[in-house]
């Protein structure tokens, strides 16, 4: 037992030492991109190769230093998160997800990250863009409604994140927009039992991607999320759409060094 704790002790201050990287010339405000409308989001998803579990730890961990100089690089342009899907989805081990004014920013990121050494080991399980924009039917939404949208969230970390692609009908997108209004006050009024345990963040993806919208969520309350997919499937508006999911994408919200301390063991 005693060398098994000395070990640990060991890793941990080999990794705490290798994370550590260069600060980067600058870094995008990050606030802006999550916030501002007209901001593309990609929601890249990767899978380990088998060589790199085969790989001893001092090797993945010099990977792992090179995968954190990638992410620094970049911030100056982008905002980048991640997420362990390992456990969770069958679809994928990793997720980025990107926010940048210029796809082409988030395209030289992908780039440089499968470039690198640790990129070598990704095979690219999945990859879908949309765009955020103002909220189209809310002008419209009662006085009461758009002051519940605007309330906080509980505090606290919101360690769960699922990521839902959504398509629509055609018959969805012929209906003139008062009657998608109508139906998208209803969607909304079933959601709002749920704004202070669910964030979720929309993007549109028609032109971008195979898809209408990319539905994002983080929560804590993984039953309330449930609860609420259930009364969105309730609504008139639901029977309009012709994918929901497929896949579905649930991880772990993470830090840079919180994903390279796990993927290091």
């Amino acid at each position: 037992m005693i060398g098994i704790r000395r070990a640990g002790i060991i890793v941990s201050a080999i990794v705490g030492v290798c994370l550590w990287a260069p600060p980067s010339f600058g870094e995008a405000d990050r606030d802006k991109l999550l916030s501002d409308p007209g901001v593309f989001g990609t929601f890249a998803t990767f899978s380990f190769g088998d060589l790199w579990a085969k790989q001893d730890q001092a090797t993945r961990i010099g990977q792992l230093v090179l995968l954190k100089g990638v992410v620094e690089q970049h911030r100056e342009k982008i905002a980048i998160d991640l997420y362990l899907l390992r456990g969770l989805s069958d679809h994928a081990d990793l997720m980025f997800r990107v926010h940048a004014s210029e796809l082409r920013d988030t395209q030289q990121f992908l780039l440089d990250l499968q470039n690198s050494a640790f990129g070598k080991h990704l095979k690219e399980a999945g990859l879908i863009h949309g765009l955020t924009k103002k909220a189209n039917y809310l002008p419209g939404f009662p006085d009461q409604m758009k002051a519940d949208l605007k309330g906080p969230s509980e505090p606290g970390p919101k360690p769960y994140a699922i990521v839902i692609p959504v398509r629509k009908s055609a018959d969805w997108w012929a209906l003139d927009h008062d009657k998608r209004a109508a139906m998208m006050q209803e969607h909304t009024a079933a959601a709002v039992p749920y704004l202070k345990t669910v964030k979720r963040k929309l993007y549109h993806s028609s032109g971008l991607d195979d898809l209408d919208f990319i539905a994002y969520f983080e929560t804590s309350k993984l039953e309330d999320f449930h609860s609420l997919i259930l009364s969105l499937e309730k609504v008139k508006e639901f029977q309009y759409t012709r994918r929901f999911g497929h896949p579905t994408l649930i991880g772990a919200v993470k830090s840079l060094d919180e994903i390279i301390e796990s993927l290091a063991q």
